[in-house]
């Protein structure tokens, strides 16, 4: 389960932002919107989080930020000597364009609270460090620090550490992590961590969606076809069964690099499995394809499958702009299935960012669930809950949004409020 994230000089953020997901007090929803973690410090996370603002206040490079870390740790290890990272610092400000990028994490893997984070510039790691609590006190397993004097990397381990700790440190590259290059030899302890951000972390960028190729092979299976056609209908689309047929098709291969930023892309033939969607009117019936689908209905049916699998698995999806092509009422009902605690026992986590203000209701977000991203006056993006503006049980989230009380919104949307305010018609 994931705790917390901190970002500093990352893109539009050039100070420290945090945003954290332990459940504060508040009793609303405790039992539907948060779970336990049974670590301490954390007693209960959130099970959802939300991200707005206007366009270019920083709620993608919030998720980039996290998507960049997770490509770091799975794929540094592979990276050629000398070869770049691709991370971007604050460049407003000249005094951060030199300094290093600060990534951290904090989650909670069976009981057990890992806080790990490193300093990075394009061209090395400047600093790596993991602390880790079996019980409350901290347990430093290692530390990494480039010394500019001597132009090497000094490392400091813990005595809970195990293993080949030399040999791992020696065969860390400038540009690599060592919980990257340890883990590909075999460090066992490390696995848990590593494991969490290769397989537990799902992150869609923006713009970027799910094929819809997982949802399909799940047909094959009439578990799997009665689990998407329920969804299906009950997202309110007149879906009465779902049918998976081959059919030849060119596959076009895309390989992305998130660590360097390097891409290659290749063509070939092949046969694969396309759904056939059958819609019931009375006792008509038809059959349509994938592609006469509407861009909502393709969306959804592309979503539904990894959605069951990182539901049942507990892991952590990451979606920019998750209202894209799809009803409010069906982001909603997204939004529902990771508050179901019975579909969520294994952990499983949403964030998202959204345009959409219909989600600002106390019905279906508690308050701390609930998150602004805003430029400053030195077009730095910041990171503030809602809950610093202590609004009351029961208030009109979306009105004091679009009203501005709570920022992150643009100034056109301020004037159009005060207009309609004002009575005056446009």
């Amino acid at each position: 389960m994931l705790i917390e994230i901190r970002v500093r000089n990352y893109r539009s953020f050039r100070d420290e932002v945090t945003l954290s997901l332990v459940a504060s007090s508040d009793s609303a929803h405790l039992d539907s919107n948060t779970t336990e973690t049974h670590v301490g410090g954390a007693p209960r996370v959130l099970r959802s989080a939300v991200l707005y603002g206007a366009n270019a206040s920083g709620k993608s490079n919030l998720l980039r930020a996290l998507a960049l870390m997770r490509g770091l740790v799975v794929e540094s290890a592979g990276l050629q000597p000398g070869q770049a990272f691709n991370v971007q610092p604050f460049r407003l400000d000249p005094g951060t364009v030199q300094e290093p990028t600060l990534f951290e994490t904090t989650i909670a893997l069976d009981g057990v609270r890992y806080q790990y984070g490193f300093e990075i510039t394009p061209t090395q790691v400047m600093a790596e460090w993991l602390l880790v609590y079996q019980k409350q006190k901290a347990q430093r397993w290692f530390e990494r620090r480039f010394d500019k004097k001597s132009g090497k990397d000094k490392f400091e381990f813990g005595s809970h550490f195990l293993g080949q700790r030399k040999l791992w440190q020696e065969a860390t590259r400038s540009n690599a992590l060592f919980l990257s290059t340890a883990v590909s030899l075999n460090s066992d302890q490390l696995r848990p961590l590593f494991s969490w951000f290769s397989e537990a972390l799902v992150i869609t960028p923006e713009g970027v969606g799910f094929l819809p190729f997982y949802s399909t092979g799940m047909i094959s299976s009439k578990r799997g076809e009665q689990a998407l056609t329920s969804f299906m209908s009950a997202a309110d689309i007149a879906i009465s069964s779902i049918a998976a047929v081959p059919q030849k098709s060119m596959f076009h291969h895309f390989n992305f690099d998130s660590a360097t930023g390097r891409s290659d892309s290749r063509d070939e033939e092949g046969e694969i499995l396309v759904p056939r969607f059958q819609h019931r009117s009375g006792n008509n019936t038809a059959e349509f394809d994938f592609t006469d689908e509407s861009q909502g209905t393709q969306k959804l049916f592309s979503l539904a499958g990894p959605l069951f699998d990182i539901l049942e698995k507990g892991r952590v999806l990451v979606i920019d702009e998750l209202d894209r092509s799809l009803h409010p009422l069906l982001v909603r009902r997204i939004i529902e299935t990771f508050h179901d605690s019975e579909l969520t026992r294994s952990g499983a986590q949403l964030i998202f960012s959204t345009h959409d203000t219909s989600l600002l209701d106390q019905e279906l977000l508690r308050r701390d669930q609930i998150w602004f991203t805003e430029k400053d006056r030195s077009q730095s993006s910041t990171l503030v809950p809602l809950t610093e503006f202590s609004p009351r049980k029961g208030e009109a989230i979306e009105k004091g949004y679009l009203g501005g009380r709570y920022g992150g919104i643009p100034i056109l949307a301020k004037r159009l409020v005060e207009q309609r305010d004002r009575g005056v018609k446009k």
